[in-house]
C-alpha cells in the first residue's frame, strides 16, 4: 500500500524558485505541496552568500513589488548591505546584501511552514505522471497532460498542475580534480530519477555546469594584508514594505584581496589536471562567472584578479572566497589559496568544486513558463538554463502565479520587456537559444532608464494587486505614495521664480549660473548641482508633506531625467505595437513565402506569439519578419 494524496499544485524543489512558486500558489488559495530532497536545502545558498547585485537587485525589488518573498527574507537576515554603481546613473544602481545563509534558509522555511494552504514535504520526486492529450484538449497544442508526481518511495500525489524547480539537482555530479561525487551541492542528495521521466515525456535535456569557490576558516586568515569593505551607512531595504529603521543593524565587513603572479603560475603548471580542461567536465559553464583557471587562461594579460573574502554568516567562522571558483584538485587548491596575500596560512573548510546537472532549453516553454508539449507542467529556475538565486526566484514567482491562474481559469500573467527585468529575463530565456547558463545584466534591458530598481513598485504593484498577492493595506499605502510623487512633481513644475536679486544670490552661492527670466522650481532641480532638498530656500510655499527619502528620490529622478525618460517611453510605444501584432498558434511556416530555411526552423522551434517576439529570435532577420507580416496581412 502506497501513500496517495491530492493537491491543486505540486512544486518540485524548494530552492529560491520553488519557494517563490509555492508561496505564490498557496497565497492565491490553491492547495499546494512543495517537495525538497532535504529540509536543510530549503532556500539554500550553496554558492555566493548574498542576494542582489548588478541587475539582480532589480529582480529582487520586482519580486517584492509583485508580492514575492525574497526581498522580505533578505531584509530579515542580511549582515551587510551596499548599493552598487552609485557613481553612475540611477538606471544601474543595484542593491546587494550579504546574507547569513543559515538564517536565510531558516526564515524562509518558517515562512513556508506558516502558510495555511502550503505543505512542505521531504522526498525525492522521481516520476511525472501524465496522460496523452485527448481531442477535446487539442487546442493547447500539447501532446501530454500532467496529472501528478510519484516519489522514490512510491507515493503518488495527484495534481492539476506541477512546477519543476529542481535547480542543479537533476543527475548532479560534483567534481574537483579526480574526485567525483554523485551528489547535489554541499553533499546533499541528488535527484537521479526525474530526468528519465522527463525524457519519456518528450522533454529534451542537456548538461550545464556551475561552480563554487573554497570556504576558509576565518581564524587562519590575515586580514591586515587585505582592504576592508564596509557596508553602507544608509540602509536601503529590498522590500518596499520596510523602512531603514525597521531593518537597520550592526554590519559585518567583507575584505578585498587579489590573486598573485604565483597563483597564476600554479594554475598554468597544473592546467592539465583541471577537469575543465582535461575533458572530464562536459557541461557548459557560465561565461560571466568563470572559474579562476578559465580567467587566468583566457586573460593572460591580467597579472591579478579581484577576490572578496566574505563571511557566510554571523555564527560561523566560514569565509567565502568570491572570485576563486574552481574545479582544480585539492592539493592545487591549497597551493592557490596560500599564494594569495592574507591567505598564506589559510585552512580550507570546504574545497571548491564544479557541479554538472541536467536542464532544459527554455525555448520549449511558453512565456507563461508552461511547457508547450505538456499541459499543466511549468518550469522555473536553473532547470531553465539560468544561473543565480534572483533569476530563479523571479521565474519561480511567475510560474507559481501562472500555474494558479491556469487552474482558476484566468489568463496568464506575462510581463513584457518594458514592464521589468523579469520580463526581459523570461523573454530572453523562452525566445533566444541559451547555450550557457543565463545571467541577468543591466545591458540586456533596452529600457533600463524606465526599469530602475528604485521605481519597481511604481511599475509593478498594480499588477501584484490585480493578481492578488498585494493586500489592500499595502496597496492603499502604495497609492498614497504615488499620489504624493505625482502631485509634488506637478506643483514644482507650476511654481515659478523670478530672476530677482534673492534668486541670483542663491544661485551664485551654489556655484550655479544666473537665470535671465522666470523659471519653475523644476527647472532649477534639473541642474546637476541641485536637488529637491537643496532648493527648499527658493521654494517659499513648499507644503509640509510626509515625504520619505524614497519619495524624494523619485521626484528628483523624474525631474532630472524627464527628457530621457520621455524618449524611452516613445521607444516603448513602438515596441508595444510590435508585441500587439499576434501570430496565430497554428500558423504553418512552410506556407510563408521567401522565408529562409534557418528562420523557418527557428520559428517552428520557438513558436513566437507576436511579431515582436519573432523579431528577437536569433537567426530570424528583419526580412523574415516582413514576410510573416505580409503573409498574415498585418
Amino acid at each position: 500500500m502506497n501513500v496517495e494524496e491530492s493537491y491543486d499544485i505540486v512544486i518540485v524543489g524548494a530552492g529560491h524558485a520553488g519557494c517563490e512558486a509555492a508561496l505564490a500558489a498557496a497565497r492565491l488559495g490553491l492547495e499546494t505541496i512543495i517537495f525538497t530532497v532535504s529540509m536543510d536545502s530549503v532556500a539554500l545558498m550553496p554558492c555566493n552568500p548574498n542576494i542582489g547585485g548588478s541587475s539582480k537587485g532589480h529582480l529582487v525589488r520586482e519580486i517584492d513589488a509583485l508580492g514575492g518573498e525574497m526581498g522580505k527574507n533578505i531584509d530579515k537576515t542580511y549582515i551587510q548591505s551596499k548599493m552598487l554603481n552609485v557613481s553612475k546613473g540611477p538606471a544601474v544602481h543595484s542593491l546587494r546584501a550579504q546574507a547569513d545563509k543559515v538564517e536565510y534558509t531558516k526564515h524562509m522555511r518558517m515562512t513556508l511552514q506558516a502558510e495555511p494552504h502550503l505543505t512542505l514535504r521531504q522526498a525525492e520526486v522521481s516520476e511525472l505522471i501524465y496522460e496523452p492529450v485527448t481531442d477535446t484538449d487539442g487546442e493547447t497544442g500539447a501532446q501530454y497532460k500532467v496529472t501528478g508526481v510519484k516519489t522514490f518511495s512510491g507515493a503518488i500525489y495527484h495534481a492539476k498542475a506541477v512546477v519543476l524547480c529542481t535547480g542543479v539537482y537533476l543527475k548532479a555530479m560534483c567534481i574537483y580534480g579526480d574526485t567525483i561525487t554523485y551528489t547535489g551541492p554541499n553533499g546533499l542528495m541528488s535527484a537521479d530519477h526525474l530526468s528519465d521521466s522527463m525524457t519519456d515525456a518528450g522533454i529534451p535535456l542537456r548538461r550545464f555546469k556551475t561552480g563554487t569557490p573554497p570556504r576558509l576558516d576565518r581564524k587562519s586568515i590575515d586580514f591586515s594584508k587585505m582592504s576592508e569593505q564596509k557596508g553602507d551607512d544608509h540602509i536601503q531595504p529590498f522590500s518596499f514594505t520596510n523602512t531603514e529603521e525597521d531593518i537597520k543593524r550592526e554590519q559585518i565587513s567583507c575584505w578585498l584581496t587579489y590573486t598573485s603572479e604565483e597563483t597564476h603560475e600554479i594554475i598554468h603548471e597544473n592546467i592539465d589536471r583541471s577537469p575543465l580542461y582535461s575533458g572530464v567536465i562536459k557541461g557548459t559553464g557560465p561565461r560571466y562567472c568563470p572559474s579562476i583557471e578559465d580567467k587566468v587562461m583566457k586573460f593572460p594579460d591580467k597579472d591579478r584578479h579581484q577576490l572578496f573574502v566574505e563571511p557566510e554568516g554571523e555564527f560561523t567562522s566560514e569565509m567565502y572566497l568570491d572570485g576563486l571558483s574552481s574545479s582544480m584538485p585539492e592539493d592545487v587548491q591549497y597551493r592557490m589559496v596560500h599564494s594569495i596575500p592574507g591567505l598564506e596560512n589559510a585552512k580550507i573548510v570546504r574545497p571548491a568544486y564544479a557541479i554538472e546537472y541536467d536542464c532544459i532549453s527554455a525555448t520549449d516553454l511558453k512565456p507563461s513558463l508552461e511547457f508547450k508539449s505538456v499541459d499543466g507542467l511549468f518550469s522555473a529556475g536553473q532547470i531553465n538554463g539560468s544561473s543565480g538565486y534572483e533569476e530563479a526566484g523571479a521565474q519561480g514567482l511567475m510560474a507559481g502565479i501562472n500555474a494558479a491562474r491556469k487552474l482558476q481559469g484566468k489568463e496568464a500573467v506575462v510581463l513584457s520587456r518594458s514592464d521589468g527585468y523579469i520580463g526581459v529575463l523570461i523573454d530572453d530565456l523562452v525566445t533566444k537559444e541559451t547555450r550557457e547558463p543565463y545571467r541577468m545584466m543591466t545591458s540586456r534591458a533596452e529600457y533600463r532608464l524606465l526599469l530602475r530598481q528604485d521605481n519597481a513598485d511604481l511599475r509593478l504593484t498594480d499588477i501584484g494587486y490585480e493578481i492578488g498577492l498585494i493586500d489592500d493595506e499595502r496597496y492603499a499605502s502604495f497609492c498614497e505614495k504615488r499620489r504624493l510623487i505625482e502631485s509634488e512633481i506637478e506643483r514644482l513644475k507650476s511654481v515659478m521664480i523670478g530672476a530677482g536679486k534673492e534668486t541670483q544670490e542663491f544661485l551664485s552661492k551654489n556655484n550655479s549660473s544666473p537665470i535671465h527670466t522666470a523659471v519653475s522650481i523644476a527647472d532649477i532641480i534639473r541642474r546637476p548641482e541641485f536637488s529637491y532638498d537643496s532648493v527648499k530656500e527658493l521654494d517659499k510655499e513648499r507644503p509640509d508633506l510626509p515625504l520619505t527619502s524614497e519619495i524624494i528620490e523619485q521626484i528628483d529622478i523624474s525631474i532630472k531625467y524627464e527628457g530621457y525618460i520621455e524618449r524611452q517611453k516613445r521607444q516603448v510605444e513602438h515596441f508595444q505595437k510590435m508585441e500587439e501584432k499576434k501570430i496565430p498558434a497554428d500558423i504553418d511556416y512552410s506556407k510563408v513565402k521567401n522565408l529562409r530555411i534557418e528562420a523557418r526552423q527557428k520559428l517552428e522551434a520557438v513558436r513566437p506569439q507576436s511579431i515582436g517576439q519573432a523579431s528577437r529570435i536569433s537567426g530570424v532577420s528583419p526580412a523574415d519578419v516582413t514576410m510573416i507580416m505580409l503573409y498574415l496581412n498585418i
